[in-house]
């Protein structure tokens, strides 16, 4: 085996990741790899009953029991949800976070998204590319040699330009592992969005309710394996790729660290086929 992978996924809330990026983690972590899970905002706003405090301490039980589904570190941190800014004080919070974890790669959102924090989010961690080298800039860390890969997480926002992928990965052998963590926001799926999105079928039972969350979920994310389909015969047997239901996929970041065939091998060395 090679050397482990240190894989950092940053959202805007709790759940984010692992809405995004969760059946690729089980991977990484099934392999041996390093996984982090943070969410930037603490999830205080994300209810339609409770505020603040805790709301706050609810979103990051959640967080943790997510994690610990994979068996990983979830991060909440501190800016609050829905206010989010990019301002310089935050990307220093970013540029120190991302140097202690010294990530091979870093997942974030893409700029253009229907949800403020989401944009925040991507401008911090943009922001943040390169400047994690430079030692005068948030010296309370040392600073890192090389710039880390960035990718963008998929979404279906079209404007300026629509999610343009280099990789496409299989989560059909962890999507339950991935449902588990989901299972974990109870507050997040089963009240505020809920009540948000007007999910009137939602079973009362836990066990009722975990099945339904898992048929919500593969339906909602059902689009991509299509819209990746020729990628994913170049990297899985043609045949396979055909049968392939559900994929997480990723778009480089040209501010991180450039990709080339090589960098993909080595962030991804579980897939069939390098691209």
């Amino acid at each position: 085996m090679t050397e482990p992978l240190r894989i950092l996924a940053i959202g805007a809330h709790p759940d984010d990741c692992d809405i995004t990026v969760g059946g690729t983690a089980a991977l990484w972590t099934q392999h041996g790899h390093t996984v982090r899970f943070v969410s930037v905002t603490n999830g205080e706003s994300g209810h339609h009953e409770r505020f603040g405090e805790p709301m706050i301490a609810e979103r990051r039980a959640e967080a943790a029991a997510a994690g610990a589904v994979l068996g990983i570190e979830y991060s909440v941190l501190d800016f609050r949800d829905g206010r989010l800014e990019p301002t310089y004080d935050a990307r220093c919070v970013l540029i120190q976070l991302i140097r202690e974890f010294n990530p091979d790669l870093v997942l974030t959102h893409r700029p253009n998204d229907y949800h403020p924090d989401h944009r925040y989010t991507s401008q911090l961690v943009c922001d943040a590319a390169y400047m994690v080298t430079v030692p005068n800039v948030a010296p309370e860390a040392a600073p890192l040699r090389d710039n880390p890969a960035i990718a963008y997480v998929a979404d279906r926002f079209q404007r300026p330009y629509p999610f343009s992928p280099a990789v496409a990965v299989d989560i059909g052998p962890t999507i339950e592992k991935l449902v588990d963590m989901l299972h974990c926001h109870r507050s997040q799926f089963y009240e505020w969005l809920a009540y948000n999105h007007h999910w009137d079928d939602l079973p009362a039972e836990d066990a009722a309710r975990r099945e339904w969350l898992g048929r919500l979920f593969r339906d909602r994310i059902a689009w991509l394996a299509g819209s990746c389909r020729d990628l994913l015969i170049e990297i899985y047997d043609a045949d396979q790729a055909q049968q392939i239901q559900w994929v997480e996929a990723f778009e480089p970041c040209e501010y991180g660290r450039p990709w080339d065939a090589a960098l993909i091998r080595r962030l991804f060395p579980f897939l069939p086929r390098q691209l």
